[in-house]
């Protein structure tokens, strides 16, 4: 499987509140996806070179979740690697799917959670 980035993700009921937080610590917004499927708005953060991090608006958790996100090449290979592992896909047998990506938050029979996701690449 090959990863071509990881970093936190904090899933949030108030992700515009908890990005200013992260901006008063110095992060900038390095990009903001406005909405998919009507209902997320997310927020890619940087700090320096180094650090990346998003916040995602997420009315389907009752507080805050923090998971870390995945980025895949092969978004099957990497669903089928995690689901023999035991994690479970939140939204069932269905993926959140835009023009420019597919992702889905797995959960781990701990509670551990990873957001996966596949950016589709424009040729």
């Amino acid at each position: 499987m090959e990863i071509t980035s990881f970093n936190p993700i904090i899933l949030s009921p108030n992700a515009e509140e908890v990005t200013a937080l992260f901006e008063e610590l110095g992060f900038e917004r390095a990009h903001t996806m406005d909405v998919i499927d009507g209902r997320v708005v997310n927020y890619d953060l940087k700090y320096g070179e180094d650090f990346r991090m998003d916040v995602a608006q997420s009315n389907k958790v009752p507080q805050d979740l923090t998971a870390i996100r995945i980025n895949v090449r092969d978004f099957d290979e990497a669903y089928d690697f995690f689901i023999s592992k035991g994690f479970k896909n939140v939204q069932g047998d269905k993926f959140t799917e835009t023009d420019s990506a597919k992702s889905t938050l797995l959960i781990s029979p701990s509670g551990f959670a990873i957001n996966l996701s596949y950016h589709i690449r424009k040729k």
